[in-house]
């Protein structure tokens, strides 16, 4: 009997056996004490909403599975004020994203690295492997000769708050500032050419003095020149465009220099390259480049140094202008001048200024016409009554000096629209006009050969 409950028992331990094997794996749940769940509670959310925006929380739960993590959180100052805001937009652009994952993951290392793991010795340095594959250095430093407190650094970065958040599976340290890793620092100027953007004034070129009917002067002569301190020492867009052969006050040197001056006409290509591959802008591309020599002029602006923001019509909104309103001498050039602010303006900034205002008058290179832009429907809308567009396409092109913005509309400036309707009211006129058959202006010219006043009322319209 006791065999029998003996080989009874083992033969269900052994089914309970084959049964569990053959059950699905349970979903392993995140503890809610993990440093994961720290990191997205704590005080650096502008690094917790990063981690979201790029899609790694999956990522991070395997990680954290796996090893005890090591996360370097940037201070929310670090990725709100002290980032550049070219290089956060390339980040937050959604063709980017895989340079945004690795610039987080760089700030974590596959294991839990505490303030004893660090170097105690100026001299000395460790490096470690973050989850981006790259190696990060680990140095410190003392503050002073008489102070034996050590700062603590990854990379060139001070650790600010070190064992900010300590979990049994991870630690986090607060950081005075981002990380960048190489691939991405590459990626980013790669896709803005920033060497283009960091301008440096050449050597002896000749300065031009605003004040003094802008002459000419030498530098010897310029350095001794008593000027007012309340005038502006640089010539306004305005006066840098006429009157003159070109729009720029002097030749603008080669890109090919030591300093890599500004190279206005490649930037200006390259935008309108943009506009080609982001498709619907065909015609405003073609009237900057074939139909005037706008492309041109704005080569030599940015050459020397100034910014541009284009309010680009899309194709659909260009189809409208009638051939009257180009055919005009002159009428191409002056419509695209009112679509062009002397400001670099972004889709944000515009947007922010006109929610706080209410209503921005911005200036245009149509002078001395303004452009009034309010806050519409969640967008920025630009002149009021039938001709209002609105910003259609955000932020199509920016690269520090030109910003093009798409709009869904054709801004037409206020003297051409008086031009228009006076011609209209012309038409109406003509057509208000009584008009006589042929054959009426026979039989009245024939009664007036024989001297014979006609009693038709038509004969005596003139």
């Amino acid at each position: 009997m006791a065999n029998n409950l003996l080989l009874l028992f083992f033969l269900l331990f052994s089914h309970r056996i084959q049964l569990g094997s053959t059950l699905p794996e349970q979903p392993r749940q995140i503890n809610s004490n993990s440093v994961l769940v720290a990191l997205l509670d704590s005080h650096y959310t502008e690094l917790a909403e990063l981690v979201e925006k790029a899609l790694l929380l999956p990522t991070l739960e395997q990680a954290v599975y796996t090893y005890n993590l090591t996360i370097f959180a940037p201070i929310n100052e670090a990725l709100e004020r002290d980032l550049d805001p070219e290089f956060n937009r390339f980040l937050l652009e959604p063709g980017n994203i895989k340079s945004l994952q690795t610039l987080i993951l760089h700030h974590i290392l596959p294991t839990k690295l505490t303030l004893g793991d660090w170097p105690t010795e100026p001299t000395e340095s460790t490096r470690h492997s973050a989850l981006s594959n790259d190696r990060i250095e680990f140095s410190c430093s003392f503050s002073s000769n008489h102070s034996r407190s050590a700062n603590k650094y990854v990379g060139a970065v001070k650790v600010v708050y070190p064992d900010s958040i300590v979990r049994p599976d991870g630690i986090i340290h607060g950081i005075e500032k981002v990380l960048i890793p190489k691939s991405v620092e590459h990626s980013f100027n790669n896709r803005r050419s920033l060497r283009s953007i960091s301008a440096v004034k050449p050597e002896e070129a000749p300065e031009i003095d605003p004040r003094t009917t802008h002459k000419l002067l030498s530098k010897k002569k310029a350095k001794s020149t008593t000027i007012d301190a309340h005038t502006p020492s640089k010539l306004s867009i305005y006066e840098a465009m006429a009157p003159a052969p070109s729009l720029a006050p002097a030749p603008a040197p080669g890109p090919g220099g030591s300093h890599h001056h500004f190279d206005g006409e490649r930037q200006v290509k390259d935008f309108i390259q943009t506009l080609l591959h982001y498709g619907g802008y065909n015609e405003m591309a073609d009237i900057l480049v074939n139909l005037t020599n706008l492309a041109t002029e704005m080569g030599k602006l940015i050459s020397e140094g100034y910014v541009l923001t284009v309010l680009a019509p899309n194709d659909e909104a260009m189809a409208k202008l009638t051939t009257e309103q180009l055919s005009e001498p002159g009428a191409p050039e002056q419509i695209v001048y009112y679509h062009i602010v002397p400001e670099y303006q972004t889709e944000e900034s515009m947007y922010n200024a006109v929610r706080r205002f209410g209503k921005v008058a911005y200036d245009t290179l149509h002078v001395p016409h303004k452009l009034f832009a309010k806050e519409a429907d969640g967008s920025v809308k630009f002149v009021d009554g039938e001709d209002a567009a609105y910003l259609f396409d955000p932020d199509i092109y920016t690269d520090g000096r030109i910003s093009v913005q798409g709009i869904d509309g054709v801004l037409i400036p206020p003297e051409d629209k008086k031009k228009e309707v006076k011609i209209a009211n012309q038409n109406v006129k003509n057509l208000n006009k009584p008009r006589r058959g042929k054959l009426l202006e026979v039989a009245c010219g024939l009664l007036g050969a024989f001297g014979h006043d006609s009693q038709f009322i038509t004969c005596r319209v003139k």
